[in-house]
């Protein structure tokens, strides 16, 4: 005896009521081979709960074994607590004591017997009331213990909205209604977790209930975001942008909008504003209010920026700190070339001679040179454009020998030193330290005998400075001077009374400088002093003769009478002796001898005979004595005396006149006239000198240009010449050679900045006093191609609406060569590849050529070339770049992605679920791009769709056997002016269908019996099978087959009424 299996497998549903028996896809129990068995079954383990019964059933030759649940247990099936029971079941044969065992495992079925659980049953979310559309803003989470479909449940609202859609399955909340915090701040929603079983059992499903709360933000979720570009605009361009700044905000409606962009740093005088491109734009231009103080900042100003949004309350950006520079400082800051110029300059140097030139790098036109501290003498002028530092005086080196200048540039950041040496030449003549000289001497010094000394100084150093002396005087002298010393001394023997008692000396300095000595004289009076060197001699000697004795008293005898040569002292005379009786007198001054006493009486009576002794003298000396030997007679004769002539005044007045024919003055000492030191001639400029010459612009600095030739008639210094431009050189574009005259260009010339020059080109000579002649020269700056066309602006923009009309005008790009002729004609092209856009070669203006469309590119560059049209040299160019922002109209419908749809959905959905979201795209901007949906057609009212998200929900519940598809029409629209455009999509809606087929057909009882003869003929019916189920509609209808037993392929059944027949039976 035995079971027809060792193992068994059932099931019986959870919470089934009491005598239920458990099912089995095959059946149980055991064969009867022995008609007298009596099998009982019973159940020995596997039920500790006391929960089923095992019974037996034959039919026929098999004894089935059923398993029922008991009655009056209070113990029931509950599959969340034990699933499944093995079974031992023993059957005993009650008259042989025979045993078999099998097992059957009781697997026990879920029913819907449990509900979704919410945990946590409470939920909230804070949500800014900017939230896009279709953005998950919660999540709800609800568990059920059941299994199966059992398990399934669906997330539904309560109440239906439309600013929330709920996912059935992941409880995900969807936003799909614009929010806004002015009229709705709190939303309180309540979520049904709602079995499937709802769907399948009716009133049986159950559901439970969780609570959501949306608070709404008066958010403003995204703070602007600045991105800059600097600029370094055109020094030409009269309004420049320093700064192209583009501000961002994510957000939607007023806090997307940017009320300002602050300068909040890094301008502390306020010298920049920030500047919308266009009203309620988002790109703004860096520019000045007012004049720049780029002089204290030339590395240009960090100006930290930031934006504020419109938002309540506003949010701020992000500090950014952009870098200005300005367009005169767009290479940097000026520095000296040097940071210390040496220079020479000579002594020779007239005014306005070239001494050094300043320079900064990078060189900018609004920076001026100047002197960091102004000497207080100054000898030295400083052009503050070109730094070109030029004399303004003469330079001596007796004054200063080197000079130090401190030189700045005008913003006071850049310094540099000029170490000047003075080179000493010969440009001082001797100065004697006395305008003229007086002295005097004693006659019959002895020759070489040193009378005076005379002095002059040289301020040149070295042998420029080195003085020798001569005597000037034509005729000779008889004087001699020391040619190192000065000293003046006699060269003969000096007579007072026979050569000239005065002498005016010429004393000329000379110094031993190069290329000429310079020379001085002066004049020099001598006095020759005379002594008391000579005797007095008289004219007549040894006087013999006769007076009278009646001669009266008083009457003259004689005179006598001695020259003295000195001519110091009047000549004395005086009797030595023969007069001792006191007869005659000698007039001392006179000379005069006359009779004292008479002669006729007295003492005068006795003699006859007088001898006189008489003497000369200058009180000095005396001369030889005179004698006059007188007798006196009786007769009346008058006095007659004899003397013999001496000769001394001839002999005197002979010597004298040789004396003057050898050292008199001759007429042509007078007129003499010293034509080596005296500057008699102007310097002249040759005739044949242009008045004006041409000159190309790009001459090279250094070539020579004109020779400037003078000449001076005069010989040494006062014919040496040296050059200087007095004036018409104000930027310092010319220098000519101090002593060669040659005109040179200086610094680079630049017609387009200035095509003439008139030079004043000055000569002078180095005589003493300094002649000088002048000479003006026109100077014709001549054009050459080296100017590129120059772009107004160093970039374009223009906006343009995208349905502009063909060769309409939309911007004029100018550019500017400043050469002239054809060097300077500009012509103008688009380099980039474009049909779109064509540019007048003259004009310059720009026009659209091509049908534009922002959608395809909103931005189009255009390279544009400015090109001369030089014919001679090579042609110069310059490129811009223009960028042309296509301005966006409405031309574009919106447009389905993808065209149309397909959804499949289960019958079963909540409603108020959202089966798909329609997406249309408009690449138009602002409102022209807002799409708005509407449902047209084919709804039936099971459908609708959101209009701002495009959500389509199920708003009535479906049902498979009604209807399986629905053809919705949907159009979107966008809310374009002045005429909105729209397009339509289709979408197919299949409903699926879900089980429902809940209950299994029954039979009504285990077993049915039936006889049946043999014989009968083929389809003679036995029995009639009957079995209901719980089902409604066709998932109630019921099927009937054959399909196990040893009948198969002896009866047939009815599968629609469950009639059993049969064909021959043959026992």
């Amino acid at each position: 005896m035995q079971f027809t299996h060792a193992h068994y497998n059932a099931t019986v549903h959870e919470n089934s009521a009491a005598k239920t028996y458990i099912g089995h896809p095959v059946k149980m129990g055991i064969y009867i081979t022995d008609l007298l068995w009596d099998i009982k079954y019973k159940i020995i383990s596997g039920d500790t709960e006391n929960l089923f019964k095992a019974e037996e059933h034959v039919l026929g030759d098999f004894c089935f074994l059923r398993i029922r649940t008991k009655g009056g247990n209070t113990a029931i099936l509950n599959r969340e607590v034990k699933d499944h029971y093995v079974l031992t079941v023993k059957a005993i044969e009650k008259n042989t004591n025979a045993e078999a065992r099998t097992k059957v495992r009781v697997q026990v079925l879920d029913t819907n017997d449990l509900r979704p659980l919410f945990s946590p049953t409470s939920y909230s979310v804070s949500l800014p009331e900017n939230t896009a559309i279709r953005t998950s803003v919660a999540r709800v989470s609800a568990t059920d213990a059941d299994i199966g479909t059992n398990g399934e449940f669906y997330y539904s609202f309560k109440d239906r909205t439309d600013m929330f859609a709920i996912h059935p399955t992941s409880g995900i909340i969807v936003l799909t209604g614009r929010l806004d915090y002015s009229e709705t701040k709190v939303y309180d929603l309540e979520i049904l977790a709602v079995d499937r079983g709802m769907k399948l059992y009716g009133s049986s499903g159950i559901s439970s209930m969780a609570r959501l709360t949306v608070y709404i933000e008066q958010a403003n979720e995204h703070a602007p975001v600045i991105t800059a570009l600097a600029l370094v605009p055109s020094e030409l361009d009269q309004d420049p942008a320093y700064a192209i700044v583009t501000v961002e905000d994510r957000d939607q409606g007023l806090n997307g909008e940017v009320a300002s962009l602050s300068i909040v740093a890094g301008d502390p005088l306020q010298q920049f504003r920030a500047v919308r491109t266009f009203p309620g734009g988002k790109e703004y231009k860096i520019k000045a209010i007012s004049h720049i103080d780029w002089e204290n900042q030339p590395f240009g100003y960090n100006l930290t920026l930031q934006a504020k949004d419109k938002g309540n309350p506003p949010k701020f950006s992000s500090v950014k700190v952009i870098h200005v520079v300005s367009p005169q400082f767009r290479s940097g800051p000026a520095r000296f070339e040097k940071d210390v110029y040496r220079a020479e300059i000579s002594e020779f140097a007239p005014p306005n001679t070239p001494v050094a030139m300043v320079k900064t790098m990078p060189s900018y036109s609004h920076l001026k040179y100047v002197f960091k501290n102004a000497p207080t003498r100054i000898r030295f002028n400083l052009n503050p454009h070109t730094g070109l530092i030029t004399t303004l005086d003469p330079i001596k080196a007796q004054h200063a020998s080197h000079f130090e200048l401190d030189i700045m540039t005008s913003d006071r950041k850049a310094f540099t030193k000029v170490l000047i040496k003075v080179i000493d030449v010969n440009t001082h003549s001797p100065e004697f330290t006395q305008t003229s000289y007086k002295a005097s001497f004693d006659e019959n010094v002895p020759v070489g005998t040193s009378v005076m000394s005379v002095s002059a100084n040289d301020l040149d150093e070295g042998e420029g400075g080195y003085v020798t002396y001569s005597i000037a005087n034509l005729n000779p002298v008889p004087f001699v001077v020391d040619h190192f010393t000065g000293v003046v001394s006699t060269s003969e023997s000096m007579d007072y009374e026979l050569m000239p008692r005065i002498y005016n000396l010429r004393i000329r300095a000379s110094d031993w400088g190069t290329p000429y000595r310079r020379e001085a004289e002066v004049p020099v009076t001598i006095v020759l002093n005379n002594l008391n060197d000579n005797t007095p001699l008289f004219e007549k000697m040894n006087c013999v003769g006769t007076i009278p004795r009646e001669l009266g008293v008083g009457e003259q005898i004689t005179t006598v009478s001695a020259i003295d040569a000195d001519e110091l002292q009047l000549v004395q005379y005086q009797i030595v002796s023969g007069n001792e009786l006191d007869l005659f007198s000698l007039n001392p001054n006179s000379g005069v001898l006359s009779l004292k006493q008479s002669l006729i009486d007295g003492l005068g009576a006795k003699a006859s005979f007088h001898s006189l002794r008489i003497t000369a003298t200058d009180g000095e000396n005396f001369a030889m004595p005179l004698y006059i030997n007188i007798t006196v007679v009786a007769s009346r004769k008058p006095v007659n005396l004899q003397c013999e002539e001496t000769g001394v005044a001839k002999m005197l007045a002979e010597k004298l006149l040789q004396a003057n024919k050898l050292h008199g003055r001759s007429d042509v000492e007078d007129a003499f006239f010293d034509t080596h030191s005296v500057n008699l001639h102007a310097p002249r400029f040759g005739n044949n000198l242009p008045h004006s010459i041409e000159v190309n612009e790009d001459q090279m600095v250094g070539s020579s240009i004109i020779l400037m030739n003078a000449t001076d008639l005069d010989t040494g210094f006062n014919g040496k010449l040296v050059y200087a431009i007095s004036g018409g050189n104000s930027d310092s574009s010319f220098t000519i050679g101090m002593e060669t005259g040659k005109l040179k260009i200086l610094s680079p010339l630049d017609r387009e900045v200035k095509d003439k020059y008139t030079l004043n080109v000055t000569v002078f000579d180095l005589g003493i006093p300094q002649k000088s002649s002048w000479r003006l020269l026109d100077i014709n700056v001549l054009d050459v191609n080296d100017n590129s066309p120059e772009f107004l602006q160093d970039s374009y923009f223009v906006d343009v609406s995208e349905n502009k009309d063909l060769y309409t005008e939309i911007i004029h790009i100018e550019a500017i060569d400043k050469d002239s002729g054809t060097n300077g004609e500009v012509r103008y092209s688009i380099l980039t590849d474009t049909d779109k856009f064509s540019i007048n070669s003259v004009t310059g203006v720009v026009k659209v050529v091509g049908p534009l469309d922002r959608e395809v590119q909103p931005v189009h560059f255009l390279k544009i070339e400015a090109r001369d049209q030089a014919k001679e040299e090579p042609q110069l160019f310059s490129t811009v770049l223009l960028k042309v922002s296509l301005e966006d109209v409405n031309d574009n419908p919106p447009k389905f992605i993808p065209s149309n749809y397909r959804v499949k959905i289960r019958e079963d959905l909540p409603e108020g679920t959202v089966i798909t979201w329609l997406e249309a795209y408009d690449p138009d901007l602002g409102q022209s791009s807002q799409v708005r949906y509407n449902l047209l057609e084919g709804g039936d009212g099971s459908f609708d769709v959101d209009k701002l998200s495009g959500a389509v929900r199920i708003v009535q519940r479906l049902d498979f056997e009604r209807k399986q598809v629905y053809n919705l029409t949907v159009r979107a629209k966008d809310k374009g002016k002045p005429v909105s455009l729209s397009s339509t999509c289709y979408v197919e809606i299949e409903v699926v269908d879900v089980n429902e087929n809940l209950h299994p057909p029954r039979f009504h009882s285990f077993v049915d019996k039936g006889f049946v003869n043999e014989d009968v003929p083929v389809g003679t019916s036995v029995m009639t099978v009957s079995a209901y189920d719980e089902d409604t509609g066709r998932d109630g209808e019921i099927r009937y087959s054959i399909r196990d037993g040893s009948g198969i392929g002896v009866f047939r059944i009815d599968e629609e009424k469950g009639k059993v027949g049969g064909g021959i039976l043959n026992e």
